[in-house]
């Protein structure tokens, strides 16, 4: 993961946060020094409601919580944390009650100048609408986490897809995210993984992204998936963590 490019120096670092800031719902910025920045934010995009909500980015990290009382709490545990940690399950579990967690995933960029695309030879794809009967059938075959996890089912760009025997195996395309990001999404079905078709169909979607002005993000947990990311040239500025169990202090 890259930490150690500031926004001073690194437009794709500013875009970014300024992204994140932007999703957590009320005012707040990315701060280097002091510790993360902790606000009130119910509406935080960051986590599913009512959960604790943490962005880590280079040296900084914002953390939304649901209530006053949480972000309190939060303040108070996350002190002693280091900052490369605030992303980490069992540093935050064991300051704070914890019943569940999603993540952590890493926040990855690329830049128009940094992209890799797949070689010329690695074949074409095809051309198919969001919500198309075969991606349908796609996500179908996939286990539910699978499913869940590549987000195919809510992007708006075109999908591109490989087909094997006419059915289609492997698609990707994003979906639009505030500050004209492009949210990557990518499935491969199990039976057809290892063949480099995620690279193929990743590649022509954000080749689309990128000659539409957006900036790509690619948010994984698998390792495969982060390799893919590499493969194309995005960089890893950071993470995201989720946690549901932090409750308001009882006041009696």
């Amino acid at each position: 993961m890259d930490t150690d490019r500031g926004t001073g120096t690194d437009p794709l670092m500013a875009r970014a946060r300024l992204l994140w800031e932007s999703l957590a719902g009320v005012p707040v910025s990315f701060a280097s020094r002091g510790g993360p920045t902790v606000v009130t934010a119910p509406a935080s995009a960051l986590a599913p409601p009512g959960w604790l909500g943490t962005v880590l980015l280079g040296d900084a990290a914002v953390v939304t919580a649901p209530s006053d009382g949480v972000a309190h709490t939060v303040r108070r545990a996350l002190t002693g944390v280091a900052t490369p940690s605030l992303t980490d399950p069992g540093a935050v579990a064991g300051v704070l009650p914890v019943a569940e967690v999603l993540g952590p995933a890493t926040l990855a960029y690329l830049s128009g100048d940094a992209f890799r695309p797949s070689p010329p030879g690695a074949g074409a794809t095809d051309r198919l609408p969001p919500g198309h009967g075969d991606l349908v059938r796609l996500l179908a075959s996939v286990s539910e986490e699978d499913a869940g996890e590549c987000g195919l089912d809510e992007i708006t760009s075109p999908a591109f897809a490989v087909r094997d025997g006419g059915t289609v195996v492997a698609a990707a395309g994003y979906r639009d995210w505030p500050h004209g990001t492009a949210h990557l999404c990518v499935l491969t079905a199990p039976h057809a993984r290892g063949r480099g078709l995620a690279r193929r169909v990743a590649s022509a979607a954000t080749a689309h992204a990128l000659a539409a002005g957006r900036l790509p993000q690619w948010r994984a947990r698998p390792a495969a998936s982060r390799r893919v990311a590499w493969a194309l040239g995005f960089r890893e500025l950071g993470s995201q963590l989720s946690v549901r169990g932090v409750q308001s202090p009882t006041i009696s």
